[in-house]
């Protein structure tokens, strides 16, 4: 009987209301925030538009391509999100309940250890669905950079097809490289929140929601500001405008991060790494916190009815 303990904390109802309070979370946090994401992501791409600030950028994309233009892509953004986050959530929670099993307390290096691997497990599922969502978000939108192709894709099951007969299927994992040294952001984000959370947590007192949101901001925008430029080269690498030269395998992709880091830092400067940061931050640490926010409203509300339920019960 004793072996039966792993399985079950994997199937457990309380890992699955984390991972579904994670999922709504975010894709209540980001449908709020989500023009914040165009700007940024313009500015990640498209190399000849100005950086300035992010009103400006959004009132020109409003003025030029239409205010929809803002919410270009919101669904399958919300798509790729609520599965990613859903995959994240489960696992960490998951990785967590197994932790707290085992001896000591917990630690900030073992919230990074799991974070670490909850990230690279998101990774390798959902890459797919972010590469594809990455090309309907600039789909039809204006850009500066002339030498950028046009795409013309009909919805998400047109853009799967064409991308796997005209480009090959691995191209739905061009940017997995730099994703998976992108595990760190969430891990540092995680392993900063669930410190702070754990110190307001101390001698039982309850968190206000206020104090949610401030404590999952500052672990954002550490997480954030600590990974930006390889966000960067990600989105760029989704996109599927840079071609590199031609190679494939593990070590080809790692000449393609490099080769676009020394690109941008020559083009622009070391601070062209940091293109497009001011949007990046605005949406990330007002969307994480906000998910936070609902993320531990549900899980409370959800767990305080299961409680209720049990003792009816008994």
């Amino acid at each position: 009987m004793a072996n039966t303990g792993p399985a079950v904390s994997l199937l457990s109802y309380e890992t699955l209301v984390h991972a579904v309070a994670g999922a709504v979370g975010s894709v209540t946090a980001m449908s709020v925030f989500f023009p914040l994401d165009t700007a940024r992501i313009r500015l990640q791409v498209d190399e000849n538009r100005k950086s300035q600030s992010t009103p400006v950028i959004l009132a020109e994309i409003a003025k030029e391509e239409g205010i929809l233009s803002l919410y270009r892509g919101w669904f399958p953004v919300i798509s790729s999100l609520c599965c990613s986050n859903f995959v994240y959530f489960y696992t960490f929670n998951t990785l967590k309940k197994l932790a707290s099993a085992g001896p000591g307390r917990p630690r900030p290096g073992q919230d990074l250890l799991m974070g670490v691997v909850s990230g690279a497990v998101n990774v390798i599922l959902t890459t797919p669905m972010w590469v594809v969502n990455t090309r309907l978000k600039l789909q039809g939108a204006k850009f500066r950079n002339e030498d950028i192709r046009q795409t013309h894709y009909t919805g998400i099951f047109d853009a799967f097809y064409r991308i796997i007969c005209d480009e090959g299927v691995c191209t739905l994992w061009n940017s997995v490289l730099p994703s998976l040294v992108l595990v760190f952001n969430p891990a540092v984000q995680f392993m900063f929140y669930e410190a702070m959370k754990r110190e307001a947590n101390k001698g039982g007192r309850t968190i206000r929601s206020a104090e949610i949101f401030v404590i999952g901001a500052v672990a954002k925008a550490i997480a954030t500001t600590a990974t930006y430029p390889l966000q960067t080269v990600q989105a760029i690498l989704r996109f599927g405008q840079y071609k590199g030269d031609g190679k494939g395998g593990a070590f080809a992709s790692l000449r393609n991060v490099v080769n676009l880091l020394m690109a941008r830092i020559k083009r622009h400067g070391v601070l062209g790494l940091y293109k497009g940061l001011e949007a990046k931050l605005l949406q990330t640490v007002l969307t994480a916190a906000l998910m936070f926010v609902v993320y531990e409203k549900i899980t409370t509300a959800t767990f305080k009815v299961m409680r209720m339920n049990k003792a009816m019960k008994h």
